[in-house]
């Protein structure tokens, strides 16, 4: 439990930097346009602040926890999939995919 629970807090505080970096850094408005997705950039960062903050609050109420971390997921999933849409290749693509391994790993320890 206590390696779960430190998977949890290191990713919780990770989605809290990069989302809050998604909002308020000027730089990130150019990797979203890049991404062509520049007109999500605020949700993506809200998402990934709701998120975090979901995980720690499953921390204590587990409902919480399985929400975060399967939405948290589908989202790196998605990251995943633009970054190798966009050519980015498996190197720059490598922390979407760790991060959505991660939350699924949560997920699957909390739900199934």
């Amino acid at each position: 439990m206590l390696f779960l629970n430190s998977v949890i807090i290191f990713v919780s505080l990770s989605f809290f930097i990069y989302g809050a970096t998604c909002i308020w850094k000027p730089y990130m408005k150019d990797e979203f346009n890049r991404y062509g997705l520049a007109r999500f950039r605020v949700l993506v960062g809200s998402l990934q602040l709701i998120g975090a903050f979901g995980l720690l609050l499953g921390l204590k109420w587990t409902g919480w926890l399985v929400v975060a971390s399967g939405g948290l997921g589908v989202l790196m999933l998605l990251g995943f999939i633009v970054r190798l849409k966009i050519h980015d290749g498996l190197w720059l693509s490598l922390p979407a995919f760790s991060y959505m391994a991660l939350c699924f790993y949560i997920f699957r320890s909390y739900f199934l």
